[in-house]
């Protein structure tokens, strides 16, 4: 179990808008490094992660803490507002 708050964008290849998100993802990931750990996964390889958690759109983004789920975020959505919701989970 990770210490740090994890992201995890759930994405498929295909996915035009998961492109534009993983860019956002990949930003956060630089400016989290040791706050909080983030994660890409991709729904065609993991189609058990995606009904386990009942995602139904890509892309979408699964916040937990302490091993556990916490929030999800779906759709393109601003920076901000992935970063507010992870400062939810840093301490």
């Amino acid at each position: 179990m990770a210490e740090m708050p994890v992201l995890v964008m759930l994405w498929t290849p295909l996915c035009e808008s998961c492109q534009m998100i993983a860019l956002i993802i990949d930003e956060i990931a630089k400016e989290y490094t040791g706050k909080a750990l983030c994660y890409k996964l991709n729904t065609d390889d993991y189609p058990n992660v995606a009904t386990q958690y009942a995602i139904e759109s890509i892309p979408t983004m699964l916040f937990f803490k302490d091993g556990d789920h916490k929030e999800t975020v779906t759709g393109v959505v601003p920076k901000a507002t992935l970063c507010t919701t992870l400062d939810k989970y840093v301490e």
